[in-house]
């Protein structure tokens, strides 16, 4: 017995030394395949960060331009010193003592001048100043005195360069007094060390200006995304002009491109070197992958960028697959959870005016926008509002001009939704607005005018210079609450609350747009916001969301309507809902 049982033994030994090589290799193999998942998700779903051309002022060229403006005022030639310290490197701006005092003359209307990176161009006359100060003339004078007519709004200057907006107003506009626009024209300037490697396909367009060929060879002037633009290169920095406008007749409360370019022209006109600061050369930032939390999300889930609701992008174009993150900004909604989606072609959306099935607004009413077959209702706190996963909504249908989207139209940014939708207490199908706080993305400066409806927070830093924007908030509260130009923010700060204004209360759903801009030689330029935000939403909840598989389209055929232009009496200014 005990021999057989040995044999026996012996005999089964070999069969189930197999049977343990079979379950090592079953789970050898269960591993791989897991591994091999991982990084096919991985790859899938991989973030990378921008490319970024560092550029270095040529400051020789600045310091002789500053010498000769202020050498054309007899009174005003002996108010800097110009020769140079050879003691100090060229990086120093105790080599350039000039530049330093006229920092400090110009330091008094626009705080913080010595921080920009490159040669701050505006349209301040120092040497003018100057000389009339060596003549004794009053103070009282400044500041429009010496800025032709224009009314300094907004500066920022910082490590990536300068920002700043200038006003005119009718009653200082001389040969424009009787423009038909009412109001004061605007004016943006930049000028960058930062400038964006994007894949733009309009880049370098535009006409020359002959009347300002003298003062800025390569001047290029061009309509683009809703801005009339003057881009330019001096002192081997990119500067661009802009003016928000439409390219349509002038009335009195929209201002036409034509009317704008004649307020840039003399604003270009009148650009004088008024400081800066030489800086150390930097290195272009090259792209490389984003860094993502390695926990995975119990329940936060994503759609693939680029994978926007079916048929619902403007003249038929589909996403743009954009995996960048452009900016490590903290997410816009303070509290999670929060849900990317439409606010257009989901439940309650007015299908971006392409037609509806259904057009009774009864709580719960079915109907569907007749550019695709998904079934929506009239309930806008319905659930699939306030649910994962998320999906892209840049190139969604809309008459905004996005360069980033295959037809040059979208939807400029990324709607969000906050935690939930509690509703009014009338009984209708609406959620009750201003309870969710909206937050700065970085820390910043606020770029906003009294009674406008978007605001954004404009960053600037050695390794970026980027504009978040937030709309629907209400303009009277944030008038109310001072976000308003010059303002200084904190990454995180409460700066307003989800609303669902546009052009008035109630004008769309209860959400924010969120969209985001950067700066390349064309100027400030929407691009794709979405992987920005799910990199940011990812570090706010400290864990990596799963991508799933894009929206399956529906294979019935689809009643198309023809896209129809923004509703009459929206602000071009309200762009993006």
């Amino acid at each position: 017995m005990t021999g057989g049982s040995t044999r026996a033994r012996s005999a089964a030994a070999p069969g189930a030394m197999s049977g343990i090589k079979r379950i090592a290799f079953a789970v050898a193999l269960t591993f791989a395949i897991s591994l091999l998942g991982s990084m096919s998700r991985a790859m899938a779903d991989t973030f990378r960060t921008p490319a970024i051309s560092s550029l270095q002022a040529e400051w020789r060229g600045a310091y002789d331009q500053l010498r000769a403006e202020f050498n054309s005022r007899p009174e005003a030639s002996g108010a800097l010193t110009f020769s140079l310290s050879s003691r100090h490197a060229t990086s120093d701006l105790r080599h350039w003592p000039a530049l330093a005092q006229l920092n400090g003359m110009t330091a008094p209307f626009f705080p913080g001048i010595s921080r920009s990176a490159v040669p701050v161009l505006l349209p301040f006359d120092a040497a003018d100043y100057a000389g009339d100060r060596v003549g004794g003339l009053p103070a009282s004078l400044l500041p429009s005195h010496y800025q032709n007519g224009f009314q300094a709004e907004m500066f920022d200057a910082g490590p990536a360069g300068y920002d700043a907006v200038f006003s005119l107003a009718p009653s200082a506009a001389g040969e424009m007094a009787e423009r038909t626009y009412a109001r004061p024209v605007e004016i943006h300037i930049t000028g960058s060390a930062l400038v964006y490697r994007i894949d733009d396909p309009l880049a370098g367009k535009g006409e020359p200006v002959k009347a300002l060929a003298g003062q800025y060879p390569d001047l290029r002037r061009t309509i683009r995304e809703g801005y009339l633009r003057y881009a330019f290169t001096r002192f081997g920095i990119p500067y661009v002009v802009s003016i928000l406008c439409l390219d349509s007749v002038p009335r009195r409360n929209r201002l036409a491109c034509r009317e704008a370019a004649i307020v840039a022209e003399r604003f270009l006109k009148a650009l004088r070197i008024d400081g800066g600061r030489p800086q150390p050369r930097r290195g272009d930032v090259e792209s490389a992958l984003a860094a993502r939390p390695i926990p995975l999300s119990p329940d936060f889930t994503y759609r693939p960028v680029g994978d926007i609701i079916a048929n619902s992008g403007a003249h038929g174009q589909t996403g743009r697959a954009d995996p960048t993150v452009y900016s490590q900004i903290r997410f816009p909604l303070k509290d999670t959870p929060a849900f990317a989606n439409s606010q257009s072609f989901l439940n309650w959306g007015d299908c971006n005016f392409t037609g509806r099935t259904s057009t009774p607004h009864a709580k719960g009413g079915a109907y569907r926008c007749k550019r695709n077959d998904k079934p929506l209702v009239f309930d806008e706190s319905a659930k699939e509002n306030y649910s994962y996963p998320w999906q892209d909504n840049f190139c969604e249908s809309r008459s905004f001009e996005v360069g980033q989207c295959a037809s040059g139209y979208g939807h400029q940014g990324q709607d969000i939704r906050p935690s939930d939708c509690p509703l009014r207490n009338d009984g209708a199908d609406r959620c009750e607005s201003n309870r969710f706080a909206v937050v700065a993305g970085r820390d910043g400066v606020i770029l906003r005018g009294r009674g406008q409806q978007a605001a954004f927070v404009l960053a600037n830093t050695a390794r970026d210079h980027v504009r978040l924007r937030y709309m629907h908030m209400n303009p009277t509260r944030m008038d109310a609450d001072g976000l308003l130009n010059g303002r200084r923010v904190s990454e995180g700060e409460t700066i307003g609350l989800v609303s669902n204004y546009q052009d008035y209360p109630g004008g769309t759903t209860s959400h924010l747009h969120f969209d985001l801009q950067v700066f390349t030689r064309d100027g400030w330029l929407w691009v794709n916001p979405y992987i920005t935000l799910v990199s940011a939403y990812e570090r706010l909840l400290g864990a990596r969301g799963t991508e799933v598989p894009a929206e399956p389209v529906a294979a019935p055929a689809m009643v198309h309507a023809p896209d129809e232009p923004q509703r009459p009496g929206a602000s071009s200014e309200g762009a993006g809902e």
